[in-house]
């Protein structure tokens, strides 16, 4: 508990400093600008949902480095299948967004579902496996792409692929939504407490539980309010809404997520309990493939097109996002709102660096600042717990 409350203090006070570094900065009078916010939004979202998957893999004890790489092969093969279907051999014009995108999600969740084979069954390192994805996936994206640059649509249209990270919920669909999403946290608050009231575990006073809903409900409102005053609500944050919703939902009440956890903690003891940890491992993969498809596509639709870079160095960012939120490199420890924590500060620091115009090379400097101070942060608070 002591460790828990020195982490989230140490978090919220990285991300005020931050906060405040760019907004007093010379050239960051724009940091809290309502079109800033939004475009930060954007990449929160992004680096967020990437995150999450990499939750799923982390609370067992495993890992994956192959996840920027293959966000920016999947983003590229969507775009050659719309744009270029020709660079793979395929006859035809373009195929219709939605049937491209489907197609590439099949694809990352066959390779990610065997990568998970492979590490499990052959017990072959994580860290191998998807060291070597890592090549492989950023090799077959220059292929596919022919070391050249593609639109997410022809001609500069718009299409599915490219609303993904343009479309924007009108002032009245945000505040709609809003309604929506604070009843259902409402409901879904009233009946946890009721299920422990029923088994006898202990709960809040009612007050204190209804000032945290109020807490919650403010800080939206707020969201909703800034978005709209640029050009509404992005639908990358509803996309991540749902993303967080499904992530929390399996790791926090589901057998696959107790599995997930109890793996990560001992995995022995998980063995002799009856749980397939085949299985369950595998499933880590295959959902975090789907999750790499997502973030691939909504990267480079970001973007506008794909190209070489595209999703350079988001396997950090995400590993970073997950350790700074409290998830342990060891598995058995992580939380969903943890890990949006973590992503948030990483977003912040690559969206204000971006703000003041920062070169390439220091914005690698502070990334790796960043993921050295959170892995020994993991490690501090870790023997602090014990």
């Amino acid at each position: 508990m002591k460790s828990s409350l020195q982490r989230n203090i140490s978090m919220g006070l990285a991300l005020f400093l931050i906060s405040a570094f760019f907004t007093l900065h010379p050239k960051g009078a724009q940091f809290l600008s309502p079109q800033n916010l939004s475009n930060l939004s954007i990449e929160l979202a992004i680096t967020a949902i990437l995150a999450l998957g990499m939750l799923v893999v982390l609370l067992p004890g495993m890992i994956d480095l192959s996840v920027g790489s293959g966000a920016g092969m999947l983003g590229g093969i969507a775009c050659v299948l719309v744009v270029s279907p020709q660079y793979l051999g395929l006859p035809g014009h373009g195929w219709p967004a939605f049937l491209a995108l489907a197609a590439a999600t099949l694809l990352a969740l066959g390779l990610w579902a065997m990568m998970g084979a492979l590490i499990i069954r052959y017990r072959v390192p994580a860290f191998i496996i998807t060291l070597g994805g890592l090549l492989v996936f950023k090799g077959a994206h220059w292929a596919v792409i022919r070391n050249s640059t593609i639109p997410v649509a022809p001609g500069g249209t718009e299409n599915f692929f490219s609303l993904l990270t343009t479309y924007y919920i009108p002032s009245w669909g945000g505040y709609l939504l809003l309604i929506l999403v604070s009843a259902g946290l409402f409901f879904a608050r009233r009946r946890r407490r009721w299920l422990r009231l029923r088994h006898g575990l202990p709960v809040d006073d009612p007050k204190v539980d209804f000032l945290k809903f109020f807490v919650m409900f403010q800080c939206l409102l707020l969201l909703v309010v800034v978005m709209n005053h640029y050009k509404g609500t992005p639908l990358p944050l509803v996309i991540l809404g749902a993303v967080i919703l499904a992530i929390q939902t399996i790791t926090r009440n589901t057998r696959f997520g107790r599995y997930l956890y109890a793996i990560g903690g001992n995995e022995e003891a998980a063995v002799l309990s009856g749980i397939n940890v085949q299985r369950v491992i595998i499933g880590a993969y295959l959902l975090l493939g789907g999750v790499v498809a997502l973030t691939g596509f909504m990267q480079t639709a970001y973007g506008g097109y794909t190209t070489t870079t595209v999703g350079n160095l988001m396997e950090l960012d995400a590993i970073a996002a997950c350790v700074i939120g409290g998830t342990s490199l060891k598995g058995g420890r992580g939380t969903v709102s943890g890990v949006l924590f973590g992503a948030l500060i990483m977003a912040t620091l690559l969206n204000g660096m971006t703000l003041l115009a920062v070169t390439p090379e220091v914005k690698l400097i502070a990334r790796g600042v960043v993921l050295v101070l959170a892995v020994w942060m993991d490690v501090r608070f870790s023997q602090t717990g014990k």
